[in-house]
This record gives C-alpha cells, sequence and structure tokens, in this order.
C-alpha cells in the first residue's frame, strides 16, 4: 500500500505550498445544502425508522446512530471492495481514506494532514498513546516511579490499557477524583492541580496528563483548554485528551485545545457508522515513534498511514466523511447547529424529567453536552453499581427505555443533594439528545418512573428476583 503514502506526500506538499486544498475543503463543510430546503422532521424520522419502534432511546451517547442515507452509502462502499477487491484497496482506499483525513482536518482546525489519523475508535487510540508512553519508561527514557496523572472518571479502556502499557512498564498513576454533583469549572481546576502536585511529590515527573473532553459518567464538559495550559505550565511531557464524545456534540479546536494528542469518535455523535474516530497528534519530534498496535507492513512509515492499511477488513465506516457532511448540512446552520439544538432540548427535557421528580441535575447548562445528569428519585434506592445497572435493564425490558443509570456515593460525612422528600441522591440518569428524538421519548420514561413510584418500587426488588 505504498500508493497511500505517495498520494500524502504530493498532498502535504501542495497543500504547503497552496491554500486550495484547505479553502476547497472549507466550503464542502460550510455549503449551503443541495437540497431546496433544510431536512424536515418527517424526514428526519425516516432517516431513522430502522431504529427498533417503540423504544424510547435516550442513549446515543453510548454507541451514536447513523441515518439511513449514509447506511445506503456505506453498502455501496462494501460492494465496490467485494466486486473487486485489488481495485478496491490499491486504487481507490489510499484516495478515499486521504479524502476523509483531509476534511476531517478542517473539522478540527489541525494545522496538517499528516497529524490525522484515522483508527477504530477511541479505545485503539488510548492503546497507541499508552503503548508509546510505556515504551518510553520500558526503554529507559522516562524513570521508574514517574507518572501518569488521569481522572477518575477516564473511560475504563483507557484505565485498563494504562494498566497494560504504562505501570507494567514502570510508570505509577494518580488519579484525580472530580467531585459530583458539580457546579462551576474551578472545582475541576482545583482539583486537578492538586493531582498535578501529587504527581511531582519526592521528585517524581508528570510523563502523561490524560483530560476527557466530556466525561462519560457521570456526564460533565471538562475545561480542557484550561488544564492543557496548566499542564504546560507545569511541565508536563504530554497531555493526551480523550473526547470520544466531542466531534458533533461540542466545538473543537484542537490548536485552541493546545494538547498532543487528541481523540474522538466519529460515530457517536458524528452520524458515521461504527466504528471510527480521529486521532490527532500533534507535529513534533515524537511523532515518527508513535505506531498503530497492529503491524501490518506499512509499519514505520508514519502513524497515519499505519492506521489506513492493518490488513484485510472493511475500511467502509472511515470513508463516510464526505457523505456525513453532506448529511449534517441538511440541517440549518449545519453541525453547529444540531449542536445547538441537541444541547438546548436536552437541557429541557432534563429539567423536565427533574421537576416531575422532585429532584435535581448534576451540573449546570453550560457544562452538559448533548447529554444531561439527572437525579432520581431517593426512594428508588440506587444504592450501588449493581443497583443502576439492574435499574437500567429493568426500565430496558419492562418499559423499553434505554438510558444509563450512574450510582453516585455519598462520601462518609457528605452532606449531598437531596430530593424534595429530604432524601439523599444517590441514581442518576445520563439522558442524551439526538436529532432523532421526540418529547415523547423522555414522557415514555417519566411515566415509568412515575409508575414503579407509585408501585412503591425500590431496587431492592431486582435483588430479590435473583
Amino acid at each position: 500500500m505504498g500508493e497511500i503514502r505517495n498520494h500524502e506526500d504530493n498532498n502535504v506538499e501542495e497543500d504547503n505550498n497552496n491554500n486550495n486544498n484547505h479553502n476547497q475543503t472549507l466550503i464542502h463543510l460550510q455549503k449551503k445544502p443541495k437540497f431546496a430546503s433544510f431536512i424536515t422532521q418527517s424526514q428526519i424520522q425516516q432517516e431513522f425508522s430502522h431504529h427498533l419502534s417503540g423504544v424510547a432511546r435516550i442513549n446515543n451517547g453510548s454507541f451514536g446512530s447513523c441515518p439511513a442515507s449514509i447506511i445506503a452509502a456505506q453498502k455501496r462502499y462494501q460492494l465496490q471492495f467485494l466486486q473487486q477487491p485489488d481495485d478496491f484497496f490499491f486504487n481507490q482506499l489510499p484516495t478515499q481514506i486521504l479524502r476523509s483525513r483531509t476534511l476531517i482536518k478542517t473539522l478540527i482546525n489541525a494545522d496538517d494532514v499528516s497529524e490525522v489519523s484515522i483508527v477504530d475508535n477511541a479505545t485503539t487510540a488510548a492503546a497507541i498513546v499508552l503503548q508509546h508512553v510505556g515504551w518510553a519508561f520500558a526503554e529507559g527514557r522516562f524513570r521508574k516511579g514517574d507518572t501518569v496523572v488521569m481522572l477518575h472518571c477516564a473511560f475504563q479502556a483507557v484505565k485498563k490499557s494504562i494498566e497494560a502499557y504504562v505501570t507494567r512498564a514502570g510508570g505509577s498513576v494518580i488519579v484525580v477524583h472530580l467531585p459530583f454533583p458539580i457546579s462551576s469549572n474551578e472545582q475541576i481546576v482545583n482539583e486537578f492541580r492538586l493531582g498535578l502536585e501529587r504527581g511531582k511529590m519526592n521528585g517524581r515527573k508528570v510523563r502523561l496528563a490524560i483530560i476527557d473532553h466530556i466525561t462519560s459518567m457521570p456526564s460533565v464538559i471538562i475545561p480542557v483548554r484550561e488544564l492543557v495550559s496548566i499542564c504546560r505550565e507545569e511541565g508536563v511531557n504530554q497531555v493526551f485528551v480523550d473526547a470520544a464524545h466531542a466531534v458533533g456534540s461540542v466545538p473543537v479546536d484542537v490548536k485552541e485545545i493546545g494538547a498532543d494528542f487528541y481523540v474522538s469518535n466519529l460515530h457517536k455523535w458524528f452520524f458515521c457508522p461504527p466504528s471510527v474516530a480521529v486521532l490527532y497528534c500533534r507535529k513534533s519530534s515524537l511523532s515518527s515513534d508513535l505506531h498503530h498496535p497492529v503491524v501490518s507492513h506499512e509499519y514505520g512509515n508514519g502513524l497515519a498511514i499505519e492506521s489506513a492499511w492493518i490488513g484485510t477488513r472493511d475500511y467502509s465506516s472511515q470513508l463516510l466523511v464526505p457523505e456525513v457532511i453532506d448529511f449534517v448540512n441538511r440541517f440549518e446552520g449545519g453541525i453547529d447547529g444540531i449542536m445547538k439544538r441537541n444541547h438546548d432540548a436536552v437541557i429541557e427535557m432534563g429539567s423536565m424529567l427533574a421537576k416531575a421528580w422532585g429532584t435535581r441535575m448534576g451540573s449546570p447548562p453550560e457544562m452538559c453536552p448533548s447529554m444531561a445528569m439527572v437525579g432520581l428519585p431517593s426512594c428508588l434506592e440506587v444504592l450501588s453499581d449493581e443497583d443502576a445497572l439492574n435499574f437500567r435493564n429493568h426500565l430496558r425490558d419492562e418499559f423499553s427505555v434505554e438510558v444509563p443509570i450512574h450510582y453516585q456515593p455519598l462520601k462518609e460525612s457528605e452532606v449531598g443533594p437531596r430530593d424534595e422528600n429530604g432524601g439523599f441522591i444517590t441514581g442518576y440518569a445520563r439522558i442524551s439528545h439526538q436529532v432523532y428524538n421526540t418529547v415523547d421519548d423522555y414522557i415514555k420514561f417519566r411515566d415509568a418512573v412515575n409508575k414503579l413510584l407509585q408501585d412503591g418500587f425500590n431496587c431492592k426488588r431486582l435483588l430479590s428476583k435473583e
């Protein structure tokens, strides 16, 4: 697959000498839709008519959603491969992947297309970055005992990658515990500064900071630009932003954020089919030492090229960025308009649910992306992670409501938020809003909880059934 490398080198050289490619991409992202008018509500529902009927799907955050027109485009790519695999892989794939990477470059405001790699998902990206850090420990460039600082709510796969690559090679981990419910960015900043201080105790150096742009559970927007700036002030070697939920949910400008590595899934909030993610690696002297964990014959030709060929597999989800951009431009305001409407709607629906149940939201509106945490009535007795999982399953099985449930334990002697009945709120629902959602989805959830309350239900009943 040397054609990928040669094709990219030519394009990078042209891009350095001429801004035409960038300008054309910008026009493609901002152009008005080819349709006579913006997409209608009935057309939106048709695009997502493959969703199982009768299910209140208010969990876009976990797996995303893909419109029918994009699924159809994906099938065309898959058929092209099956018709003539050699022509597809050697003649079409290199150009098409580069086209997607070039559009993504503009979408996230990267400087150069060589900084943009397309990988399967955020989990793969975490493995790439943490493998790189692990080698630095194993090869003696980082001292044993030097630290990686991370937030306690980091995705489980990131924690496991640290275990697999970093601690095994001699690194240590500092976990920053963030408060929740939360009321301000200052609470996050203060705890993060304390974590960096702990990371530097006893003469150690903080070699990597891992910062979520949007935490998954509980869901909160992190002041990522400010935390990255603090890392620079404190001499942290490298910063990795795990932004699995970001693209399509909040504005992303990787130059403004300033991290060394930034990953975001495109299948969660940007309508791509699963699974595809962008991994941005800021150009530096270390860039050449980044490698895909699946070693193929492009090893050593740069991460973007290695990632573009990891053997025979279905690459179709990586090729659909142009079609997805066309889809989002069918909406008034494009992706920015979608993000604003989703944010406004999730706050409105979250407030409605909290009022109906006599509870409260877990964070202020400005700290919510297209997801929001809504307190559940204390009498439901969500008192453990097991309770949260069982209650989620019960809502799915008995009421056709799909929504994640979070258990937030109270620390000793802590006075936490109370509901209108005076009980402590320890259970939260993470609701999402995407373009296919309607008010009826949230009413169905509201009514399901209200019926359980009327029946005197609590999570102990679910344990007694086992």
